[in-house]
């Protein structure tokens, strides 16, 4: 989080004498990044975090990933995905490599405690509402939002909507702000497409009592169940620039210009290898002969995901792309619009889509749920009829 912020009771100063009501100590917690050297917030317990009653290996049985050999653009239905349990357990493997896995969930409960030690996740919600419960406290959550959940964040997910449909993103690092949105000091610059006031965290403390509490935690060498002595839903206050946070793709203001603009203009988070952008309503070029459909393109570096969320698919008219789809398109292939798109869209005003795109910097490998709901006849969809 490139911003500090303060929620419920902390003392004037950090590390020094900060007592509960009964004259005992609150309890530090200072939960950092890359070595204590960037982010970090500094959390106050009414108990010991450390207090631990138990830790029992899990057995985890990880979807088998498989190289995309032959070399295939691919489309992938996620609504052909079954409604699963919660947004922790029924995750559907779609794609991965050793810098991320995506993952697509359509669920109906909420969901146990849980924490990700080894990354930050970043969830995108397609459909749905709901809150985020964490040691930070509780932040809702709606339809367009994007979700960033720091790493060894102990949370879960707490369904309100009779469903939930959403895409996981789950990341080995940690997600940022693209560093050119930001000045040295860390604050958004003016031709940053999204600011401060668009992020919102937290806004006071979650208390919940309990003992002999389990939190699932995914680790570098499987699974494991931790049980608490104590409830880690006891954090008083907390103040520092790392904490869950939402921001809407609503919220997105698109760049524009003359000439069609490179995906670069569309970016919205990044990890390492890893890059997020939003593709939001906008106003098409505005040169008089501008070619407002984008144009065939090879990303020689990377493999390029699009999640089609809402709108008029206007360029994949013909591909079967509709609401939900995912398309894969590896290094090593050129790629763009549909046959007629590109005329299709000349004088057209603008465009009316929503989407995000992933794009990875080593190859994807696919998940055997990504082959459950793919699309064969996606190769040939770009042949003369």
């Amino acid at each position: 989080m490139p911003y500090y912020r303060s929620v419920g009771d902390v003392p004037p100063k950090r590390h020094t004498i900060f007592r509960q009501p009964d004259g005992s100590l609150y309890t530090e917690e200072l939960m950092g990044e890359e070595g204590f050297s960037f982010d970090s917030a500094l959390l106050y317990h009414k108990t010991r975090p450390t207090a631990l009653v138990s830790i029992e290996s899990l057995s985890s049985e990880h979807e088998t990933l498989h190289r995309n050999t032959p070399l295939l653009p691919r489309h992938l239905r996620s609504h052909k995905l079954g409604v699963t349990s919660d947004l922790i357990a029924g995750r559907h493997l779609l794609m991965g490599n050793d810098d991320c896995r995506i993952s697509y969930a359509h669920v109906s409960t909420s969901s146990s405690l849980y924490k990700n030690a080894i990354g930050d996740e970043l969830v995108f919600v397609e459909d749905g509402e709901g809150f985020l419960d964490s040691t930070f406290g509780r932040l809702p959550f709606k339809t367009g939002d994007y979700v960033v959940i720091p790493a060894s964040t102990i949370h879960r997910w707490v369904v309100t909507s009779e469903t939930v449909r959403a895409l996981i993103l789950e990341t080995t690092g940690h997600i940022t702000p693209p560093r050119r949105y930001l000045s040295r000091a860390g604050q958004f610059l003016e031709h940053a497409p999204f600011c401060e006031r668009d992020l919102h965290g937290p806004t006071e403390p979650l208390l919940e009592d309990g003992t002999d509490v389990p939190v699932l935690v995914k680790h570098r060498g499987g699974m494991s169940r931790f049980v608490f002595e104590n409830h880690p839903f006891d954090v008083v206050g907390w103040d520092g620039c790392l904490y869950p946070h939402t921001f809407s793709v609503y919220d997105f203001e698109p760049i524009t210009g003359r000439i069609h603009q490179p995906p670069t203009v569309h970016q919205t988070f990044e990890a390492p290898n890893v890059v997020v952008c939003s593709f939001v309503p906008r106003l098409y070029d505005y040169h008089p002969e501008a070619i407002a459909v984008p144009y065939h393109h090879a990303n020689v570096d990377s493999d390029e995901v699009l999640f089609y969320m809402d709108g008029d698919f206007m360029s994949r008219k013909g591909s079967g792309i509709a609401r939900g789809s995912l398309s894969l398109h590896p290094a090593g292939h050129t790629h763009g619009p549909q046959p007629g798109s590109v005329e299709a869209g000349l004088g057209k005003a603008g465009t009316e889509e929503i989407a995000v795109m992933i794009d990875t910097f080593r190859p994807l490998d696919i998940g055997t749920s990504g082959f459950d709901c793919e699309d064969p006849s996606y190769l040939t969809t770009w042949q003369s009829k």
